[in-house]
């Protein structure tokens, strides 16, 4: 074979490696498979459906702006302080620096930090939101998380609107120290406040909402929702297996376990969500207006 022949052959061969991984990756963003059933599903089918499987009610993970999508009126959403964004005060690094990190993750995911707040409605009714994102550090609580909540919470009792936090998170953001752990007495400070205004506060729990998001704000709620086979919890599984020295359920942690136990109000689905935060506020609104 000549050196022409065989340089046109290998030429040919990695042409057509090149249009079978095309060709997969372009499947692979077509066709989800479910994380818990494996059932095969175009992913416009998924999208149209909340990202919900529509075989086992597997909720797949979601972003801040697809929730306010899912949840609001069209074009109600008003946000308040997108432009609040966290500094590195200690000079944390570990195997990166702390501002680092923040500068990737707002590249990465076009927000300026772990949660979205603003004003908007449900069905006409006027709301007070704040919406964790946990695709930025693990929806993690650092001091912005928390003024920004605070600021939210302040302004719903201001102007007498019932509060929605939906929850995401893996607890206080170590990065920021004491900084991130006193966030959870000034949002429950504030909260304290908009409840003796006789005003409701809702939480939405979904997965994972965990450490000091869960021993804080997110476990308040006059009526406290959490999305099917959510993990809520403070510590780990592992720790607490080791402190009590104890093997626990295998459904410890889950939203279906903590409601058999009454630590939550309601499981509900993110495709009804809008409907039954709308049946909760007009219960509210029937009640006292």
């Amino acid at each position: 074979m000549s050196l022409l022949k065989w340089l046109a052959q290998k030429r040919n061969l990695l042409s057509d490696n090149k249009i079978k991984k095309f060709e997969f990756q372009l499947n692979q963003n077509l066709w989800i498979k479910c994380n818990q059933c494996s059932f095969l599903m175009y992913y416009k089918l998924l999208e149209s459906n909340y990202k919900v499987c529509p075989e086992c009610n597997y909720h797949f993970p979601t972003s801040s702006n697809e929730r306010i999508r899912y949840l609001f009126d069209n074009n109600s959403w008003y946000p308040i302080d997108s432009n609040l964004s966290s500094t590195d005060p200690l000079g944390f690094a570990d195997r990166k620096l702390y501002s680092q990190r923040l500068f990737d993750m707002k590249l990465k995911t076009g927000l300026s930090d772990a949660v979205q707040t603003g004003i908007a409605h449900i069905n006409g009714i006027k709301v007070a939101c704040g919406i964790m994102d946990f695709r930025f550090m693990g929806g993690s609580m650092g001091s912005v998380v928390g003024e920004k909540l605070t600021r939210l919470i302040e302004k719903a009792t201001h102007e007498t609107v019932p509060l929605i936090i939906l929850c995401a998170s893996g607890g206080a953001r170590m990065q920021e120290g004491m900084l991130s752990l006193m966030q959870m007495a000034k949002i429950s400070s504030a909260l304290h406040r908009h409840s003796e205004k006789s005003l409701p506060y809702l939480t939405i729990l979904t997965s994972p909402t965990t450490g000091g998001v869960t021993a804080s704000f997110a476990m308040l709620g006059d009526v406290i929702i959490a999305e099917p086979g959510a993990v809520i919890a403070f510590a780990g599984r592992r720790v607490i297996e080791q402190t009590i020295k104890e093997d626990l359920p295998d459904n410890f942690q889950t939203s279906e376990y903590l409601f058999k136990h009454g630590f939550i109000d309601l499981i509900t689905s993110r495709n009804d969500l809008h409907n039954q935060l709308y049946k909760l506020l007009s219960l509210y609104f029937n009640s006292f207006h």
